[in-house]
Order: C-alpha cells, then structure tokens, then sequence
C-alpha cells in the first residue's frame, strides 16, 4: 500500500469518527430535550393535580381542568418518545411527583390568583426554555421533524396558559414578584436536574 492510498485511508478513518462522535453528541443532546420535557410535563401534570385539588368545585376549576388535560396529552406524548428514542427517564420522578403536587395545592390555597401566579411563572420557564431547545434544533440538520412539531406545538399551549393565567388575575396574587420569582427559580434548577439525573 502506498503511502497516499495510507493518508486516504487514515482521512477516511477520521472522518467516519468525527461523524460517528458528532452524531452521538446529537443524539446525546435529544436524549437530554426527551429526559427533561418529560420530566416537566409530568411536573406540570403534578402541579394540575395539585391545584384541581383545591380549587377544583370554583368558578376556575374548569379552566385549570382544561388546562391539566393538555399537559396530560404533553405527558403522555413525551412518555411515548422516551420508549420510541429508548431514553432513560430522570431518576427525579419521586420527587418531581411530590413537589409538583405541593407547589400546585399550596399555591392554590392562596386563592385562584395565586393558582395562576403558578402557572405564568412556569409557563414562562417552559416557553422559553422549549425556544431554547427549538433554536438548538434547527441548527442539527439530521432533526427528526416530528420532535420539532412536538416542541412547536407545546410550546405555543404553554403560551396559552401563561395568557389565560395573565387574564385569570395572576399579578393580582399575593406576593405576586416573590412568588413568581421563587417559583421561576425552582423551575429553572428543576431543568437542569433533570437533564443530568
């Protein structure tokens, strides 16, 4: 063999593992968006729970239901990707399950404004944080295009929640700030915990 035929093989040889190692990265990193998209959508289901708990018999009760149902199908969706792309579910779920719930109960106990002040701050979080993943997507040319709708679509019903929490009264809550703050806060370590867990 000559040492041309060499160099061409070796050049072969190290682009098949660069492609091999940028395509694992890619699927790393969408292993990643399926892992902490379920986690939040089974949070978000948890925090529904929680609030129809409380408030469910009120005049808000069928919103929040109308909302819950969504974030049922969100969960759903997400539970159906992390068998079809075999991704391992955050170790967190005990845990996302309690908090959810107690998040959701807790500030619906402050009346349906404080409800809805738990909503805009998540949805809010989850809006941005699937712009996030939307921008990283449209960058990796070998995206599966339903994982982009899947994005698009819950990222526009999240919207629609924080809205229909904005019309519900949300800034009217008590402690409005501090609470949308505190709240925004734990959903933001929450994302990045279940990305690594």
């Amino acid at each position: 063999m000559s040492l041309k035929t060499s160099l061409r093989a070796l050049g072969r040889l190290q682009a098949a593992q660069y492609s091999t190692a940028v395509s694992q990265k890619a699927d790393e990193a969408l292993a990643s968006m399926i892992r902490v998209d379920h986690a939040g959508e089974f949070g978000a289901d948890r925090i529904y729970a929680g609030q129809m708990a409380v408030l469910g018999n009120t005049k808000v009760g069928p919103k929040i239901k109308e909302m819950w149902e969504q974030e049922k199908f969100h969960r759903s969706t997400f539970e159906n990707l992390i068998q079809e792309y075999r991704v391992r579910p955050t170790a967190l779920l005990p845990f996302w399950d309690l908090a959810g719930f107690a998040l959701g109960a807790g500030t619906a106990l402050l009346g349906e404004k404080g409800a809805m002040a738990c909503t805009v701050a998540v949805e809010s979080v989850i809006v941005d944080h699937y712009n996030d993943q939307l921008r990283t997507l449209m960058n990796n040319p070998d995206v599966d295009p339903k994982v982009m709708q899947i994005i698009k679509q819950f990222r526009d019903e999240e919207q629609e929640h924080h809205d229909t929490g904005i019309k519900y009264g949300a800034e009217e809550a008590p402690f409005y700030e501090a609470l949308s703050n505190i709240i925004k806060g734990g959903c933001k370590v929450a994302i990045e915990l279940s990305k690594r867990f």
